[in-house]
């Protein structure tokens, strides 16, 4: 099996897919047309990716590609419906950079409240400006609101706990019992938590139903003087209500994922909030402790695959199937008896969506289960019941 690592990546997790076997491409940096040659040369089952696009046309050209791994958690930078099309799997690696993710936040937060950048680039620019700079408010004690209560709000919760902040927090599938076990208060909606916050940090992902989940409305709701951090990503943020604010001296904003960042790693930039907010480079998942337990994390992910098909963290399976009834066949397991009741199926027009067999000990008989969509009848499953080696098959309605 061959794996192409388009991205940085742990050197002890590509170690630990050569010693079981696996073919390993590095070609760290690949993107747009140089991913698209390298797909077309070395046709590989496995792509990892951590911050290259990957189309529909790249996808095209792999015709041997099974599997996509995210050498992070979001997988927006995926054509995830084209893979799902083309029948390609598509994994993350949920949690493993939860830390520095929650660590740079604060970060920001810290760099926002003392303003530690002006600072910094005053005196390397031999300017000493104690009265400007002896100013600042403090974190202790201010309210902190945290937008998406996942595997990074979560650590963002248990830091601003250290730094004596209440915590205030909204999340889709958040409920007041568990905001009570966190130790966090619940709000009810997005806006409650921009009313009741002095500061707001946001971890939800990009999906179609968070694109400017912080509106304009969620902007004016929030307290005057407040703090906005984004470390999630720019669609989730309306970046333009956002500079509004922030040139009304209303709003203070920090941002690790700018509007329209450059898919290169180095080149010019240019921002309209560059003068005005606090931006760094989308670097909150870029610390040694993440990339190392992300790799570690994506050659599990493949090693689970190259050994069992099963593919751990998958993005991209059907919740649930179209499928309107449940087969379960009980027969010898001898060859060619599930082929037999396919045929039938098959014959019957009946679309199957998810089956499997089950073999009881001994290798003697087994128990296959096949979900379909389709109208059963009887003459289908009397033929089914009359192939070679069936014991007995039923259908019931899902």
């Amino acid at each position: 099996m061959t794996v192409l690592v388009a991205d940085s990546f742990s050197a002890d997790a590509q170690a630990r897919l050569v010693d079981a076997g696996l073919t390993v491409i590095d070609r760290p940096g690949l993107s747009g047309d140089g991913l698209l040659d390298a797909l077309v040369e070395h046709d590989p089952a496995v792509l990892v990716v951590r911050s290259s696009a990957v189309t529909a046309e790249m996808l095209d050209a792999a015709r041997g590609l099974e599997l996509i791994v995210r050498a992070g958690a979001g997988v927006d930078t995926i054509d995830v419906a084209a893979a799902s099309e083309r029948g390609i799997f598509v994994a993350n690696c949920p949690g493993k950079n939860a830390s520095a993710v929650a660590e740079l936040a604060f970060g920001l937060l810290l760099a926002v409240d003392r303003r530690i950048p002006d600072n910094v680039i005053a005196a390397r620019a031999g300017r000493w400006d104690k009265k400007a700079f002896a100013s600042a408010r403090g974190l202790r004690g201010q309210t902190l609101g945290v937008l998406g209560l996942g595997a990074i709000g979560r650590e963002v919760a248990g830091r601003a706990r250290a730094f004596g902040m209440p915590v205030v927090a909204w999340s889709r599938s958040l409920t007041p019992q568990a905001a009570a076990d966190l130790g966090v208060a619940y709000a009810e909606t997005p806006l409650d938590l921009a009313r009741r916050a002095d500061a707001v940090t946001v971890h939800v992902a990009s999906t179609p139903e968070t694109e400017h989940l912080v509106d304009a409305d969620f902007v004016a709701a929030m307290r005057d003087g407040a703090t906005l951090v984004n470390t999630s990503r720019a669609e989730v943020v309306d970046e333009d209500a956002v500079a509004q604010a922030v040139a009304a001296g209303r709003l203070r904003y920090a941002t690790d994922v700018p509007a329209g960042e450059p898919q290169a790693k180095t080149g010019d930039f240019a921002h309209p909030l560059a003068e005005t907010a606090y931006i760094t480079h989308h670097v909150g998942a870029s610390t040694d402790q993440a990339t190392e337990a992300i790799g570690q994390e994506a050659a599990r992910v493949i090693l689970t695959y190259a050994e069992t098909g099963r593919v751990e963290n998958n993005v991209n399976l059907a919740a649930q199937t179209p499928a309107t009834h449940l087969l379960t066949v009980r027969h010898l397991d001898r060859v060619g008896v599930l082929a037999g009741v396919l045929g039938e199926i098959r014959e019957a027009g009946w679309n199957v969506q998810e089956m499997e067999n089950l073999v009881f000990e001994g290798a003697e008989a087994a128990c296959a289960r096949l979900r379909f969509d389709g109208t059963p009848d009887d003459a289908t499953l009397a033929r089914i019941r009359a192939v070679d080696h069936v014991l007995n098959a039923t259908v019931i309605a899902l």
